[in-house]
């Protein structure tokens, strides 16, 4: 059920995004008196599931999801209509049309990506505001708590506070490993002292390789509340409660999980004393604490707002008016954006290994919640408008910024390129969009069988 939640969603989003994108070119097409032949959501290699034709456009639904299309008369594109070409010139066809009216054509579906995705931010801060954990509340407090192996490798303890990535402060908690996958160095407060380290180069490989401890690099120091007590567990009856928040050991005030199950090592095989607070109030309970180390309990898995509560951090919540929304919903798309391409940019150099986090349609699904959530899902929504609208303006021949491309070769030179010459050039951006798409896919089947 979980996963057909999730199938849902992404089907649903990328079928919203694909019908719009090819909108933003079948709109100003039709302005220019310019033929569309077919407006196609997903690929209809040989047939259908559904078509109809209305006035001079074919409607319908491919059977193939990887992507959509609309066919301009008089233009090389995914139909590789070549016939046509041979053809003499017709004045409703896509290579009689002025170089700037082609050019815009082309440009729509990405300016449709763009304007889509910083609309939906901007009713995401009006409609919800934010809500996060500011790192700055975390520092205030007493630091991160580090168990993963790769946070120890680059240099991280329990304790520390980061103050910056690049020379910039990390705003938001959640934030701080995208912070480090996009970062090349950072600045934490160690014991009053402040220590410049800089991010292995590989950094991207290594957090791909984790395989279980895959996750967030850091986390916030957690309270240690019980959970649920075993009947097997030898303080099964000592008095301990579900709920019970547990603020010191032995008389020593304890107050972050880490702390706690350090002192539970410490006294292996031992009769020690907890306090707990139950309902604003101290329990003194005597507790027995296994060979291993271990109380013998679950904690109570806390989410992020419970822990606030409980007076550990401070979250932030600022709600927006819809003009405030605007200059906030932009911030967010800039900073979507600018995100994207550093990793991007990373991806291209084979030393950090970011080419093992490039991911196809299982990577791409698995971002959407297990469960309907109307915030998340507009979201994931903005952020794939907002990278469909740049990868689409990659100068790669079969996209639209190859188009764009020869089209502004053609207005600055006078010389429009030969249509042999982009036939050509459309079958290698295939083989190349081809390759990237196997490639990340394949990953997707790897990681899933690893």
């Amino acid at each position: 059920m979980e996963i057909l939640i999730k199938a849902s969603q992404f089907i649903l989003s990328l079928s919203l995004l694909i019908v719009l994108h090819e909108l933003g070119h079948f709109i100003p097409a039709k302005l220019f008196k310019t033929r569309v032949e077919k407006f196609y959501l997903f690929f209809d290699y040989k047939f259908s599931i559904l078509k109809k034709k209305v006035g001079e456009t074919v409607y319908g639904i491919g059977w193939i999801p990887l992507g959509g299309y609309v066919k301009i008369s008089g233009m090389i594109d995914e139909s590789m209509d070549t016939e046509q070409m041979k053809q003499p010139a017709q004045p409703w066809e896509f290579r009689s049309k002025p170089a700037w009216q082609r050019l815009i054509i082309m440009l729509g579906g990405v300016f449709v990506n763009f304007v889509l995705g910083i609309f939906i931010y901007i009713m995401l801060m009006w409609a919800y505001g934010e809500n996060y954990l500011p790192n700055q509340s975390v520092n205030a407090k007493d630091g991160i708590w580090v168990q993963d192996s790769l946070a120890m490798k680059v240099g991280l303890q329990t304790g520390d506070k980061i103050l910056t990535v690049d020379g910039e402060k990390v705003k938001k908690f959640s934030g701080l490993t995208l912070e480090f996958i996009n970062g090349n160095n950072f600045q934490i407060e160690r014991d009053g002292k402040v220590i410049d380290k800089e991010i292995p180069t590989d950094f991207i490989s290594q957090l791909m390789d984790r395989g279980k401890e895959a996750g967030p690099m850091v986390s916030i120091r957690l309270p240690f509340m019980i959970g649920k007590i075993p009947d097997s567990s030898r303080n099964k009856n000592s008095g301990i409660q579900v709920k019970d928040l547990i603020v010191k050991v032995n008389g020593q005030e304890k107050k972050y999980y880490d702390e706690i199950e350090a002192e539970f090592l410490k006294n292996k095989g031992q009769e020690i004393t907890l306090t707990v607070k139950r309902n604003n109030q101290n329990f003194d309970i005597p507790v027995s604490i296994s060979d291993k180390g271990k109380l013998e309990v679950n904690p109570t898995n806390l989410k992020t707002t419970e822990i606030a509560k409980l007076g550990f951090y401070d979250l932030e919540n600022i709600e927006y008016s819809f003009v405030e929304a605007i200059p906030a919903g932009w911030n967010k798309s800039w900073k979507t954006l600018t995100d994207y391409v550093k990793q991007l940019k990373k991806i291209f150099n084979p030393s950090t290994g970011a080419y093992k986090g490039l991911g196809g349609f299982i990577s791409i699904g698995s971002i959407f919640p297990d469960e309907w959530s109307a915030e998340s899902f507009w979201t994931i929504t903005a952020f794939l408008s907002i990278m469909l609208g740049f990868m689409n303006l990659l100068p790669i021949p079969a996209l639209d910024g190859g188009h764009v491309v020869f089209t502004l070769w053609e207005m600055i030179t006078g010389k429009k390129p030969g249509d042999k010459f982009l036939e050509y050039a459309q079958v290698i951006g295939f083989v190349l969009l081809l390759a990237l798409l196997l490639f990340a896919n394949g990953n997707d089947i790897f990681r899933l069988f690893k």
